[in-house]
């Protein structure tokens, strides 16, 4: 791998503007979600820790809470609001970005996420903690702290492991959708339920879901290219090949971004394709051609046939197994799958063991190189100080290079039998902060037959008035357009659709959150509209709540070729949570039995303003709709990169740097005087 300190500085740039948005968006829900009057009370967790029931491993943010005499609640609004300003000055200042401040973005996040209980549970919640600690290898120590970082002969092999991660998260999202032997991925009709049935759809989601049937089917087969096929070009020798990987992985999460609002997770894996670049492409203007070139002659133009064979082989091997055929008559592709499950785990035995070998030598190339790079310093305490940075760093990125084999393992159980003892020992003692985890999405595809939707209703009357509650975000009114709320995560929506996809008693924090619907309670109600004049129930809470299951469907273009008034048509398929109301016998059973009832702890007086201050901090943000608030940021944060790159005067001479200009002009000079 070449130079990767122009990449390594784009990555650590994206990866500090993900951590802001994720704190921001957090923070607006905190009160709703873990407040004392939440749905989750983060001060119920604090009274489990003390009691009988208290787990070995207690909360770091419980512990800090405790030790600095806070309300849990109150310490995690001010966790969050630290790791959004601390994240904020990351990415606008680049002399911040070392491997302190990003151990520290890290542990706060980390932190948040022990006490996040169900409406942290995501996959890439699991990523951020993941690359984020990465990062903590990857950004310099930048001890002084305006001067410019060199370069270190071990940072490719510690950035590496940013491209095992992707190969990973790639892989394992493709492979998962054959192994869950679901009939619509193997059917390849997985996305004409996909854009419907995902979570918070956009608008384009909508239109996308209009094209032909053959068309869906080739755009399933091109996702299997690209999650399945192209990872394996992570590890080619060739930079094209790399290259033409990463475009094509960052063209998926594209198109991912424009019909789906998955918040911050696209953004993330758009970031881990920076491992796949170098500084000649990573500049602006006409790459190095030089240094990447093959030499030419005979050994050039071999290498030439080499990368296009590869091309070759992967477009015919796509025409042959998915059995892809031009209709003329139509002007159609046709597709369909051509191999059995029995085919596929039978080549994915002989693959998993193949990465990891082909992860193994790749690893060993960089650390070799990093060696080399060791002996080529000039004086002996140089060399002496890089052999030891080596040696050290080269052992943890074999070290976390070993322990994620263990969750990547799960994709072939044989192969991940056949892993060390020592190896799953290590997963196991780092498991607890989220260094290493599986990934696998859209396993298997729901809302076939129709999305399933649940709608709380509210009333003042039990016979009659019965009025729905409408979401900020999830469908609810089949006339209310979807929107694009990318990078925000409405976390209370996320969870109201998992909860569709089961009974209620899969989610026994929907009885708490009717209780807090009954009570009023204005934190958890700007969960579901921040505008509370859309509210129904803003004058008086409703006395009597239940939930209904529908499924969604979205409308067609009418024949004449216009659009419909509507963008769904629902049906009614059954009763989700009956009837309740406050001091009814048996929903007090149900949330004595789910441990919503109690009363909260006081505040000291010692912390009393300390929380008036925080809270008109909240008050003052909160006042923003909260994908406007995550948007603001990033056009905050990429034109601050963008004035910083457009205003820093260029320091080249004649295509020089002006250091070596000046180096040049010295040795000249010294060479006449010497005449």
């Amino acid at each position: 791998m070449a130079s990767v300190v122009g990449p390594r500085k784009t990555f650590l740039w994206s990866l500090s503007v993900i951590y802001a948005i994720a704190f921001l968006s957090l923070y607006v829900q905190v009160p709703g979600l873990y407040g004392k009057d939440g749905i989750l009370p983060v001060w119920k967790l604090a009274s489990e820790a003390a009691g009988p029931r208290a787990s070995t491993s207690r909360p770091a943010l419980l512990s800090l809470a405790t030790f600095l005499s806070l309300s849990p609640e109150l310490c995690l609004e001010i966790t969050c609001l630290l790791g959004t300003c601390l994240a904020l000055c990351v990415a606008l200042a680049e002399p911040l970005r070392d491997c302190v401040m990003f151990l520290g973005l890290w542990f706060l996040y980390l932190t948040v996420h022990q006490v996040g209980q169900v409406f942290l549970y995501f996959q890439w919640d699991s990523l951020l903690l993941e690359v984020g600690w990465l990062a903590v290898l990857v950004a310099p120590l930048n001890i002084r702290k305006w001067r410019e970082v060199k370069a270190k002969p071990h940072d490719s092999s510690l950035f590496w492991l940013v491209r095992w991660l992707l190969f990973r998260l790639m892989f394992a999202s493709g492979v998962v959708k054959l192994t869950s032997r679901c009939p619509t991925w193997w059917g390849l009709a997985a996305l004409h339920y996909h854009y419907e049935s995902q979570c918070i759809p956009t608008p384009l989601a909508w239109f996308a879901h209009q094209f032909p049937a053959w068309f869906q089917q080739l755009c399933v087969v091109g996702t299997y290219v690209i999650e399945i096929a192209l990872p394996l070009l992570f590890f080619s020798p060739f930079r094209r090949h790399r290259l033409f990987a990463a475009y094509s992985q960052v063209f998926l999460q594209a198109m991912i971004i424009l019909t789906g609002n998955y918040n911050f997770f696209n953004l993330l894996t758009i970031a881990l394709c920076l491992s796949l670049a170098d500084d000649s492409h990573h500049q602006f203007g006409t790459p190095d051609k030089k240094r990447h070139s093959w030499g030419g002659g005979l050994v050039g133009w071999i290498a030439l046939l080499v990368e296009l064979s590869v091309y070759l082989v992967l477009a015919v091997c796509t025409i042959w197994y998915f059995n892809l055929q031009l209709d003329w008559s139509q002007g159609i592709i046709l597709s369909q799958t051509m191999f059995t499950y029995y085919d596929f785990t039978h080549w994915l035995g002989v693959m998993v063991p193949l990465t990891i070998l082909a992860g193994t030598l790749s690893l060993g190339w960089e650390i070799i190189s990093g060696f080399q790079r060791c002996l080529s310093e000039r004086g002996f305490f140089r060399q002496s100080s890089s052999m030891i940075q080596w040696a050290f760093f080269s052992v943890v990125a074999a070290a976390m290079f070993s322990t994620s084999l263990v969750p990547y393992s799960y994709l072939h159980p044989h192969t991940h039998d056949m892993l060390w003892p020592a190896v799953r020992k290590l997963h196991a003692a780092v498991d607890p902060w989220q260094l290493s985890s599986s990934y696998g999405l859209f396993r298997r595809m729901t809302g076939v037959g129709g999305r399933p939707e649940v709608v709380i209703e509210g009333s003042w009357e039990l016979e009659r008035n019965w009025k729905e509650l409408e979401f900020m975000y999830k469908p609810g009114n089949i006339s209310t357009s979807p929107s694009f709320i990318t990078p925000h995560q409405p976390r209370l929506d996320w969870q109201m659709w998992f909860a569709a996809l089961g009974d209620r008693q899969q989610s026994p924090w929907f009885a708490c959150l009717l209780l807090r619907i009954l009570e009023g309670k204005e934190d958890v109600l700007r969960l579901i509209q921040s505008d509370q004049s859309n509210y129904p129930f803003v004058r008086k809470p409703p006395i009597f709540v239940r939930a209904q299951l529908y499924k969604y469907h979205y409308t067609s273009i009418l024949k004449n070729g216009s659009l419909p008034q509507a963008w769904w048509w629902r049906e009614w398929v059954n009763e989700f949570h009956p009837t309740v109301h406050l001091r009814q016998p048996q929903f007090e059973f149900q949330l004595a039995k789910l441990g919503c009832k109690g009363s909260p702890p006081a505040d000291t007086p010692s912390t009393s303003q300390l929380h008036q201050t925080v809270t008109l901090i909240g008050r003052v943000i909160r006042s923003i709709p909260p994908h406007h608030l995550t948007t603001a940021l990033c056009l905050i944060a990429l034109l601050s990169i963008l004035v910083q790159r457009f205003t820093t005067p260029s320091r080249t001479f004649k295509g020089r740097p002006v250091e070596a200009h000046k180096n040049r002009r010295g040795k000249a000079g010294k060479g006449r005087k010497q005449e």
